[in-house]
């Protein structure tokens, strides 16, 4: 409510009816339209205000008189105060003033007696007292209207007060002038009352003059008479009496056409002031068309309260047609509040327009005709449906496009080009953004009581209509975005289907869901700015939070798809200072891994506004990252295993073990830098054995150097994901393991019993004894040769590769000598010096099974060595190993 209207200032301060009066003040109405009253000393003078501005108002006077206030009433402030007044007072019209009314031209009389003044008395007046009102120029303050209300100071009224013409004309006058003048005064009374005698002394010239006249009168008419006869005076009686008659009808044709005068300024007069009335129909049409509904609930409101109780038949007769016309007007505006699309101030002044018409059409025949329950309830659910039938109509558009070209357009879609699920998600997210905060909106005005009609409001249901469009929407966006999911309960409960496509289409689809991520954010930014319940916010938060995860997991998924393609990278350089032998493989698996990381922490994992934290303990975004980083790593374990594998296939194996005995093959393992650097092919077994560096290493030191990496990134330490990917290579090492230490220990132990029993050599002959049999002399070569082929690609192999080549020797020795029936002297010492020389020197690669397969070729010696065979065995077995140090030296290095 706006404050009551204040009147300060006014001009002029007095006049008569009809005067043009300027007032100002506070508060004065807000527009045109408000303006509904106004009253100058108690006459409504509404009909000729001009509104100004809220602090003027031009207007002019009615009939009224005296002094009183000035009264403006406005709908936004009421009934107002005044703190000035207006007096108002009727003119005297004299001859010389112009006047649209008849008027009595009395003729004022003279104080001589019996003499008709020739000229107006308004013109020639005197000062009745003889005295001169020259430089008697001070006036009396007060308004002598107020002093004498029902007096006059014109001597020619009949109302004429001595007060007020002294008062007027001789304020400054001096008492003893006074007396003077009343002297006088009295003097020219006494003059005029002496008789007739007194009266002829004082005037005998001008009476000898008019006895002269009236002989010179005689003598004219005796002429006349004797020239004309006696019947001039009847003929000029006549003419008398004929102009008496015609000045009497020119009287009363004058007193008619005045009557007549009258009536047609009463009756333009009414109908100047009825004009708002009688043009109502025509202009609230007219307004309504133009679409200015407030001055139609304006003019109808003035209407009504001007001639709503009117018993005047023709202004009850145009007051029902313009209750006709509203009606009409009513069925208009209910058509369009709920017709969309509009604004929502549209929707607001439609609203408004409504309620303020039926209130005040309402209690009339007419008015209880048409009963708009609740307008502004209705434009709300207008427009929630509206919003949802948008939705649905953006969806059938867009999967109707995608099913019906999406096929032939996969083949040659440009990839700059979004898909039609992408350009979906832009659209509906766009609708979210405009369409739900003009709904929140609307209802915000509906519930604070701006558009409150006389009903009591709905907020359980507004609650569940904004609810049902937010889930709608993520509904929608669900069938869209996340494609990788299963939406059969989804399908079930909407009964929507996205078209499912051909998967190029779909692969193409994935790297614009970041794209449709960002989409949905600015639109959940849009409605977390509306203050919306926590409730529906949640809704969306939830749907972002598994797009952000699904994100997340196609980002991965393209990375492993990428991990995939590594071995191609693989140039068997070998640039891992803590761990030789190992490739740069796994550095360029870490760049793959931190280039992903951070396209996820800029795509989808660095949380916005009121976004839920995906990497909650036990939550479903920390399993997807230890499924993801499971896969990823599983990936390049395979990757490692397919280069060990595939580079066998294609390759034929080198054994490096001799053919001849006695002569290890020449050809010996090349570092793989160097070999690379020379142009030549690296061979199987160098790739084998950078395999099995890379998988050592990956369990030693690179997952978890990997799972640091995740944690300086903000994610709990996958635990879960690295130990097992550090299981997986263990296994795949293992299996590697074996394949190696086959293809290398299997022919280097078959050459032992063909050596041994070569040129029909038997155990039970007496032989020349001294040094070594060429056997044990072809497997120490054969065990030099591996063991520099895995020292000049990784000495930390050498143990787990050795160790099982030794015990397949010594598995192999206790064989062959538990196969000999006897031995002969010469024989015993031998086989005991060949043994021992192979244990002794392998020693640092001897297990306990080894060790055991060793004693019991020594045991299998039949018969046992005596002392002598012994003490000869132990000089030829010294003798051997000084001969043999250079040879056996890289066996005797324990940590290499």
């Amino acid at each position: 409510m706006a404050p009551q209207p204040v009147v300060t200032g006014l001009s002029p301060k007095e006049g008569p009816p009809g005067t043009r009066v300027i007032i100002r003040g506070e508060f004065l109405g807000t527009r045109v339209q408000d303006l509904i009253g106004l009253k100058i000393c108690g006459s409504d003078c509404l009909l000729s205000a001009e509104w100004k501005s809220p602090n003027k108002i031009i207007a002019r006077t009615g009939p009224a008189k005296g002094k009183g206030d000035i009264i403006v009433t406005t709908l936004s402030g009421g009934v107002g105060t005044s703190t000035v007044q207006f007096r108002a007072y009727h003119e005297t019209i004299g001859p010389l003033k112009e006047s649209a009314v008849w008027i009595e031209e009395s003729p004022s009389q003279n104080f001589a007696w019996g003499r008709r003044t020739l000229a107006q008395s308004g013109l020639t007046q005197e000062d009745p007292l003889g005295l001169s009102i020259e430089g008697n120029e001070q006036k009396i303050p007060e308004d002598l209207r107020d002093l004498f209300p029902e007096a006059c100071g014109d001597l020619s009224q009949e109302h004429f007060s001595p007060s007020w013409f002294l008062l007027e004309n001789h304020l400054a006058t001096s008492f003893e002038d006074l007396k003077a003048g009343l002297s006088y005064l009295k003097r020219k009374v006494e003059s005029q009352k002496e008789g007739q005698l007194s009266f002829l002394k004082s005037n005998a010239g001008s009476v000898i003059d008019q006895l002269d006249t009236l002989m010179n009168i005689r003598d004219k008419l005796q002429e006349d008479v004797k020239l004309h006869g006696n019947e001039t005076l009847n003929i000029l009686e006549t003419s008398i009496e004929n102009s008496i008659s015609e000045s009497q009808k020119i009287f009363t044709d004058v007193l008619v056409r005045k009557e007549k005068a009258d009536s047609t300024r009463s009756v333009l007069f009414a109908l100047s002031r009825h004009k708002f009335l009688f043009c109502l129909p025509n202009a609230v049409d007219r307004r309504a068309k133009a679409g200015e509904y407030d001055i139609v609930v304006n003019d109808y409101s003035r209407a009504k309260n001007l001639f709503g109780k009117t018993e005047i038949p023709i202004f009850r007769k145009v007051l029902e047609e313009v209750d006709h016309r509203i009606l009409s007007i009513r069925k208009q505006l209910h058509e369009k509040v709920v017709k969309m699309p509009q604004s929502v101030e549209q929707q607001k002044k439609l609203i408004k327009a409504l309620t303020s018409l039926e209130v005040q059409q309402s209690g009339t025949p007419i008015g209880d005709k048409l009963r708009n329950i609740d307008p502004a309830w209705d434009a709300i659910e207008a427009r929630a449906k509206y919003l949802e039938g948008t939705f649905r109509q953006t969806f059938d558009q867009h999967a109707n496009k995608d099913a019906q070209g999406g096929q032939e357009k996969a083949k040659g879609r440009d990839p700059s080009q979004a898909p039609s699920r992408v350009n979906f998600c832009e659209e509906l997210c766009d609708i979210a953004a405009s369409q739900l905060p003009d709904l929140w909106r609307l209802g915000q005005l509906y519930f604070t009581g701006e558009l409150r009609g006389p009903h009591d409001p709905k907020p359980g249901d507004f609650k569940r209509m904004i609810l049902n469009a937010i889930e709608k929407f993520c509904v929608y966006l669900r069938l869209a975005i996340l494609i990788a999911t299963d939406q059969r309960a989804l399908r079930q409960s909407s009964g929507l289907a996205w078209p499912i496509g051909s998967a190029s289409a779909t692969h193409a689809f994935l790297p614009w869901i970041p794209q449709c991520l960002r989409y949905t954010r600015i639109a959940y930014a849009t409605l977390i700015s509306l203050d919306l319940p926590s409730e529906a916010l949640d809704i969306i938060q939830k749907l972002i939070d598994e797009v952000r995860l699904f994100c997340f997991s196609i980002i991965f998924k393209r990375a492993t798809d990428r991990c995939k393609k590594l071995g191609a990278q693989e140039t068997w350089e070998l640039g891992v200072e803590e761990y030789p032998g190992a490739t740069l493989l796994p550095a360029a698996l870490e760049a793959l891994l931190i280039e992903t990381l951070d396209e996820v922490q800029s795509v989808c994992m660095q949380r916005e506004t009121r976004e839920g934290n995906l990497l909650e303990p036990q939550s479903d975004g920390q399993r997807e990252v230890t499924t993801r980083l499971q896969e990823f790593l599983s990936t390049f374990s395979g990757v490692i295993e397919e280069l060990a594998f595939h580079s066998h296939d294609e390759e034929t194996p080198t054994h490096n073990v001799s053919q001849l005995l006695g002569f290890p093959n020449a050809q010996q393992p090349d570092s793989v830098a160097g070999s690379a650097a020379a142009g030549a092919a690296v061979t199987w077994e160098q790739r084998m054995l950078c395999c099995l560096a890379n998988y050592a290493y990956c369990n030693k030191s690179f997952f978890p150097h990997l799972g640091e990496i995740f944690v300086r990134y903000g994610y709990p330490l996958p635990t879960l994901a690295i130990e097992t990917a550090r299981y997986t290579v263990n296994q795949l090492f293992t299996n590697l393991l074996e394949e190696y230490v086959e293809h290398k220990g299997d022919p280097l132990v078959g050459t032992i019993e063909p050596s041994m029993y070569l040129g029909r050599f038997q155990w039970d002959h007496e032989m020349e004894i001294g040094q070594l049999r060429p056997y044990a002399h072809e497997c120490c070569d054969n065990l030099v040769g591996v063991y520099s082929e895995i020292y000049s690609i990784s000495p930390a192999l050498l143990r787990p590769i050795l160790e099982s080549i030794v015990q397949t020797i010594s598995e192999e020795l206790a064989r062959l000598m538990s196969c000999v029936q006897r031995f002969s002297f010469t024989g015993a010492i031998q086989a005991h010096v060949d043994i021992r020389l192979l244990r002794d020197s392998l020693e640092g690669y001897v297990n306990e099974t080894a060790k055991n397969y060793f004693m019991e070729a020594l045991e299998a010696i039949n018969p046992p060595l005596s002392g002598e065979q012994k003490r000869k065995a132990d000089d030829i077995l010294e003798r051997v190993k000084r001969n043999m140090r250079l040879q056996l030296l890289c066996f005797s290095v324990k940590d290499p």
